[in-house]
């Protein structure tokens, strides 16, 4: 997805929106989810009652979640009425070529016990295909964004990963490995542990965001859901990284693992991940 066809700056040709226009619309979105997102957290700070009750799949969910998805909802669909919103909260609504992928809150439990790590993901997919991403996160006060062909930005500076040629230079991150650690692979990974500089497990949105901008170089995930990581793997790609599944797969709505470096350490990864869940 990083070829050079994809470097032009008129991708918004191909379709029938302009990009760029989409691209402000989530970034409006994202920064009204912000202000929610801050408001709540500092209110819950206080002592504050968020409304925080279990889901059906026994994840917490809270009156912010729902307050920042209906606003970025609002917003989207202000300018883009006929699209298809897939959201956490609200499911999804509309059908057509045009679908996005919010997850409002990423990161709910880290809210509820007053932990910083959490954010706001916003993509823009296209046929199936990912298009544009914005990852917020309100509490430590960083956005990045990037659209197919325009490049990857944090706080409006272009971002790159790094060149890192073997794993014995790598900074790599875990998270979510409850169900790698019951497959086969779980001593793989024992053993890029053993090859790695450093071994890490910033999670979340923070370790994509430090792997976007050059300060770390592989990231491995095996239980997320596409709405958490959606927004990532573009602004990865356009940093010129590879983001696909553990079992070196392009994302799709199903996807339940992420495996993204470098291309260099991608390729050498790659096959040892395979078949991670036999």
């Amino acid at each position: 997805m990083n070829d050079a066809a994809m470097s032009n700056h008129p991708m918004s040709d191909a379709f029938d929106i302009d990009l760029d226009q989409a691209l402000d619309t989530a970034k409006r979105a994202a920064q009204a989810a912000a202000d929610i997102i801050r408001d709540g957290y500092e209110a819950q700070q206080r002592g504050a009652d968020v409304g925080v009750r279990i889901k059906a799949d026994q994840s917490p969910v809270t009156e912010v979640d729902e307050a920042a998805e209906r606003a970025i909802r609002e917003i989207i669909l202000a300018d883009f009425p006929d699209h298809a919103i897939y959201g956490e909260e609200q499911g999804c609504s509309g059908e057509g070529d045009w679908l996005w992928l919010v997850d409002p809150l990423d990161g709910t439990k880290s809210f509820v016990r007053g932990q910083p790590m959490l954010s706001t993901q916003i993509a823009l997919m296209h046929r199936d295909r990912l298009v544009l991403g914005v990852s917020s996160a309100p509490i430590l006060g960083e956005l990045a964004w990037a659209r197919r062909g325009g490049g990857a930005f944090l706080d409006g500076k272009p971002i790159r990963t790094v060149a890192c040629e073997t794993m014995a230079e790598a900074a790599v991150s875990t998270g979510n490995l409850k169900s790698l650690a019951a497959g086969k692979c779980w001593n793989v990974l024992g053993e890029v542990a053993r090859e790695a500089n450093r071994l890490r497990g910033y999670g979340d949105f923070f370790h994509y965001h430090l792997l976007a901008r050059g300060a770390l170089d592989v990231v491995i995930e095996s239980d997320v859901n596409i709405l958490d990581v959606a927004a990532l793997a573009v602004i990865i790609e356009e940093a010129g990284g590879v983001f696909t599944d553990l079992d070196g797969r392009a994302l799709d709505l199903d996807t339940r693992s992420v495996l993204a470096a470098g291309p260099t350490l991608h390729a050498q990864l790659k096959p040892r991940f395979e078949g991670w869940r036999a």
